[in-house]
């Protein structure tokens, strides 16, 4: 029975040891991805950067420019309304107002909607929309048919 307690004490050293493995491989890997990670945001923050200072020396040569034939201040008020319509057109672009459009005639349906609306009129061929099959319960004298309010 000696002989096994000691094969168990080796099996947990081996287990113990093997985690001990995965967890630094991991933990390696993991540094060497954070590292190129960050490399690669460092760029990216560096060219916003730099982007940002080609874009405001070009408003300065459009404003410079305007300002040879007009007043300084008409031409910052020109330069600034230019850049706002450049940032509203982007921003328009980002985020479009109509993703999927309606077809000719249908409401357009909400996001999120379960379930399709219901049409406006009948379909074609059709003089009413049948009625739903009634349970035999009818409604309590002065009943208003509106669902009861929760809360």
């Amino acid at each position: 029975m000696e002989h096994m307690d000691h094969l168990e004490h080796l099996d947990k050293h081996l287990v113990e040891e093997l985690a001990q493995v995965a967890r630094e491989t991991v933990r390696d890997e993991l540094r060497e991805q954070t590292r190129r990670q960050r490399r690669t945001a460092m760029l990216y923050a560096a060219s916003g950067a730099v982007a940002l200072y080609a874009g405001g020396a070009l408003a300065l040569a459009l404003g410079l420019g305007l300002a040879a034939g007009l007043p300084g201040w008409a031409a910052a008020l020109i330069t600034a309304a230019i850049l706002g319509v450049i940032a509203y057109l982007l921003r328009g672009a980002a985020h479009p107002k109509h993703p999927h459009a309606a077809a000719v005639g249908e409401a357009a349906v909400p996001p999120g909607t379960p379930y399709p609306p219901m049409p406006s009129e009948a379909p074609s061929g059709r003089t009413s929309i049948p009625r739903a099959r009634t349970t035999g319960l009818e409604p309590a004298q002065g009943a208003t048919g509106a669902a009861p309010a929760s809360g």
